[in-house]
This record gives structure tokens, sequence and C-alpha cells, in this order.
């Protein structure tokens, strides 16, 4: 008496690599080189009680300007207080 082995299962061939976006893949390389860690730059924290309507008007200025929240008080602090200010300038 022989033993029957069982079925195989069916192989099915995986199809070829979509084509990548290459929109997509410049964003990424883009992204991927000029990443920094937030301690490169960035080392102190800041907190600040406001209004939420003024975080209201905070969040959609930065919106429409294409900003984070952040960057946008990042540089608006750094346009007010500038690193290099003349010490006769009020």
């Amino acid at each position: 008496m022989t033993a029957k082995c069982p079925p195989q299962p069916k192989r099915v061939g995986i199809g070829a690599r979509p084509p990548a976006n290459p929109h997509a893949e410049a964003w990424i390389r883009q992204r991927d080189a000029g990443a920094l860690n937030k301690g490169d730059r960035y080392t102190a924290r800041l907190t600040l009680d406001i209004t939420p309507a003024m975080r209201a008007r905070i969040k959609v200025s930065a919106f429409k300007q294409g900003l984070t929240v952040a960057d946008l008080l990042r540089g608006l602090l750094e346009r007010e207080f500038p690193e290099h200010r003349n010490e006769d300038t009020p």
C-alpha cells in the first residue's frame, strides 16, 4: 500500500514591482537628506498660556502659510529677537 502525499498548494507568482512615483521618491530622499534631530537646532522648550481663541488664530495663520505652528512661532520670535541686534536700536 502506498501512501499518498498531501496535495501541494499552487504557487502564485509575484508580479513585477509597480513603478515608483518619482515625486514621492524625491520627496522622501529630500526629507532624509535634510533630517536633523530636534536637539541639533532647538534645545530649549518654551511654554506659554494663551487663550483658545489666540491658539486658533495662530493655527489658522500657520495653515494658510503652509507652516507648522512651531515654525511660524520660531520665525516670529527670530524676527523680533534676532541673534545679532544693534544695541542702540530700541
